[in-house]
């Protein structure tokens, strides 16, 4: 959104202009994939709360549900799940010791 209609809709930006997140390329390229896949897509926002509420299950989604190529199409939580089950517990680990 540029700054003229953040200051119309009297929003304070996030962040700064492109590059204020200095070496911060992850943090760029997933606020590149919101503003692509949520912010971009809608028409119009009906006000702030309308703003927060999508947010808020954007990050859900892209936190839980999303398929992701570097983890075998797998969402996040079931790659994590699968990694925590194939992880030797620390109890186990000092039974063998």
């Amino acid at each position: 959104m540029p700054a003229e209609a953040l200051i119309e809709s009297d929003i304070a930006g996030s962040i700064g202009i492109v590059g204020d997140a200095l070496d911060n390329a992850l943090m760029e390229s997933t606020i590149g994939l919101y503003k692509t896949e949520l912010i971009d897509r809608a028409q119009s926002w009906s006000g702030r709360a309308e703003v927060e509420r999508e947010t808020a299950e954007w990050v859900h989604w892209f936190n839980t549900d999303r398929l992701h190529s570097s983890i075998d199409y797998l969402p996040p939580i079931e790659y994590e799940t699968r990694y925590r089950e194939q992880r030797p517990t620390v109890a186990s680990a000092l039974e063998v010791a």
